[in-house]
């Protein structure tokens, strides 16, 4: 039994709290356990072979540019799960995630989105781009995030697993990002510049472990030459306030929404 996991809740020691204030991002041990997770496994499989059907853009290729064919994906994404598999919705994925985001920063934290992110075995090229998630976000007063990264395989170094670079949340600025391939009309994906003297971490995963982290670290992932998957199930916990700000602008985190309300997304910039 692991005193950590308590029905919905997955309880942070002060260590972790500090580490994610300190760092921009913590690994926390065992969020789910081996039953839990076969049980969110078999509706995570059939998302990502299609089986349960995702609309257009919103099931891509994070590594590359939009209408590639699907045997081709070097990092398969499905955006907002729970928006096209409905009996997912408040799943002990999102419980804990929403336990872990108001021990982390209080109340007023709900479920702005969802999403998958899976590598194939011997996909080496299919990394994904250093950034920071606040470069693909509207721009609010309130930016208080917990992320939380859910590994169902073990990950690290060996498959592509994430890399960090600590502390880079706290910077006065965002990097500067730009379009991975061509517009953002052809590709999803931001790309950030790395700085030489960027530390960069890498946490080594088990299957049921979790890492969390906030909207200004710098994170990414290189590509899975190994012979075995690297899948990752996303929920992203933010303020009530910035999410019923986005929705007001039409913006969900669909790669479907349309042109990305970019006219509105600027006169919003403007005013914060």
């Amino acid at each position: 039994m692991n005193e950590r996991r308590d029905g919905d809740r997955y309880h942070l020691t002060s260590e972790e709290i500090a580490a994610f204030r300190r760092d921009g991002f913590v690994h926390l041990r065992g969020v789910l356990d081996e039953e839990e997770l076969a049980v969110i496994e078999v509706d995570y499989q059939r998302l990502i072979q299609r089986e349960i059907p995702v609309l257009d853009k919103d099931f891509c290729d994070m590594s590359g540019e939009y209408g590639q064919p699907i045997d081709d994906f070097a990092v398969i994404n499905v955006m907002l799960p729970r928006r096209y598999h409905p009996a997912w919705r408040g799943n002990l994925v999102e419980r804990r995630a929403e336990s872990i985001a108001a021990q982390l920063h209080g109340d007023g934290m709900v479920l702005d989105y969802d999403q998958l992110l899976a590598k194939p075995p011997r996909r080496p090229s299919g990394a994904f781009a250093w950034h920071q998630d606040q470069a693909y976000w509207i721009k609010t007063p309130d930016t208080r995030t917990a992320t939380m990264w859910l590994a169902l395989d073990d990950s690290g170094a060996e498959n592509g697993g994430m890399h960090f670079v600590p502390g880079s949340q706290q910077e006065r600025d965002l990097r500067e990002h730009s379009p991975l391939s061509g517009t953002r009309d052809e590709s999803h994906t931001l790309a950030a510049v790395l700085e030489d003297h960027d530390p960069v971490f890498q946490p080594e995963l088990s299957r049921g472990d979790a890492t969390i982290h906030g909207e200004r670290v710098l994170h990414g992932s290189p590509g899975n030459p190994s012979g075995r998957w690297r899948r990752a199930y996303v929920v992203a916990y933010r303020s009530e306030a910035t999410v019923a700000q986005e929705r007001r602008l039409g913006f969900t985190h669909s790669h479907n929404d349309e042109a990305r309300v970019l006219g509105q997304v600027e006169a919003l910039d403007e005013e914060t």
